[in-house]
């Protein structure tokens, strides 16, 4: 369907900048093909009045676990080893491809509705997020969570090839990562049999990395190295890698990142919640680190909603540095955007509003009180909006929702699904 998106106030990046004007936005099929003032409106078969609206590209959720939305407000108020070994990881051993279905198409909805239009996740039974995917419209570049602290550890990277050979690139919204959990659940000889097998299928790699001051310490002691050290000496970095997290990082650990082009994943809520610490952001930044966004997943965060992390991530790094500019909104902006998308390897297609890429565009409705009056675009973005304020949602040249109403998913079905799900994992 051939889409016109009419007096909308457009943030697009030109010169390696963010900057808005008024315009139009014709998509032709799944991709922009005009952003400029355009008198005739013939040969759409859609016409999308963004008058007071402003149109910007889709979010990009580089690190989450989709399902995780079961567990949602469950464990709480509890250190990270703690929430994972006491409560996490003995729900997750009773997860089923139903429950895993049912908690996919909520996250996506509340995705969506958050103005996300593609998200890199890690988790397990990955058939049953790709199938939500499909159905749903979104983007998903998924990694199958691979330890081999777990028996069937064969089985594991077998499953990551076949995911592979069945889904990449279907319909053009489904890549597949290798997914090493941590250094702390995958051995050295491990890790090389998952960097062996991304060589193979040419894939990259998403892994946890220096979350937590315990988990450096225990690398330190085990290995006499950090954990980013100790998987680059391995040869993980060879292949293109997201790294979650990297709260814990010193001078040498941002210098290989900076070198090995690794991309990392910043999850404020989650790691303030979690008391892990302060990712040293400006630092990656200045050293030449692509930094995006991620929320982590619904138990530790507690939501999904990314333009929340982009108002942290700029909030709270200016309080850490003691400097009032430092991680501005433009910076935040970018980094839930064009550098997820670099992250991705898809920076030639999705990140921007330019002509020729892909048409995955969020409508803002700017007639809220929080965002008048509008003096500066990119701080209402960074520090006033909120994901209800998503109005519009395309993704791939396809209306995901439209007047906040999802066009591809029964959300009330959703919710009770998933609670119904829950029911069954955690008991009434």
């Amino acid at each position: 369907m051939n889409i016109l998106i009419k007096n909308a106030k457009v943030l697009v990046y030109e010169n390696g900048k963010l900057l808005t004007k008024d315009a139009d936005i014709a998509i032709k099929g799944n991709k922009i093909s005009q952003i400029e003032k355009i008198k005739a409106d013939s040969g759409f078969q859609k016409i999308i009045d963004a008058s007071n609206m402003l149109a910007m590209p889709g979010l990009i959720n580089t690190h989450t676990h989709l399902s995780m939305v079961l567990f949602r407000n469950y464990a709480d108020d509890m250190p990270l080893f703690d929430w994972l070994t006491k409560k996490i990881w003995p729900l997750e051993a009773k997860l089923t491809n139903e429950a895993i279905y049912k908690g996919s198409i909520l996250g996506i909805a509340e995705l969506i509705k958050s103005g996300v239009t593609g998200f890199l996740d890690m988790y397990f039974f990955a058939d049953e997020t790709i199938k939500a995917a499909l159905e749903t419209g979104v983007r998903v570049y998924i990694a199958r969570g691979l330890t081999d602290e777990e028996e069937g550890k064969e089985v594991q990277l077998n499953e990551t090839r076949r995911l592979f050979n069945e889904y990449h690139n279907q319909e053009g919204r489904v890549k597949i990562y290798a997914g090493p959990h941590a250094p702390y659940t995958c051995s050295p000889r491990y890790l090389k049999k998952v960097i062996e097998l991304a060589k193979e299928l040419d894939i990259g790699i998403h892994i946890h990395l220096a979350e937590t001051k315990k988990e450096v310490d225990e690398c330190i002691e085990k290995w006499g190295k950090t954990p980013i050290k100790h998987v680059f000496d391995l040869g993980l970095f060879e292949r293109p890698t997201i790294a979650a997290h990297c709260v814990h990082l010193n001078d040498e650990d941002i210098e290989i990142l900076a070198k090995s082009n690794v991309s990392v994943a910043h999850n404020p809520t989650s790691n303030l919640k979690l008391a892990s610490g302060f990712a040293p952001v400006e630092k990656m930044l200045k050293a030449g680190v692509n930094v995006t966004l991620g929320t982590d997943g619904a138990s530790s965060n507690n939501n999904l909603n990314m333009f929340e992390e982009m108002h942290l991530a700029s909030i709270m790094h200016k309080a850490l540095n003691y400097d009032a500019v430092s991680v501005p909104a433009e910076t935040v902006i970018k980094m839930a955007t064009i550098n997820g998308a670099k992250a991705l390897g898809i920076e030639d297609e999705l990140g921007s509003l330019e002509v020729g890429k892909k048409a995955d565009i969020i409508l803002i409705d700017l007639r809220k009180p929080h965002l008048v009056p509008l003096n500066n675009p990119l701080s209402a973005i960074c520090y006033s909006a909120q994901s209800s304020d998503v109005h519009t949602v395309i993704v791939d040249g396809k209306i995901l929702m439209e007047n906040y109403e999802l066009k591809t998913i029964d959300i009330e079905k959703a919710m009770h699904d998933a609670e119904d799900a829950a029911r069954k994992l955690i008991g009434a």
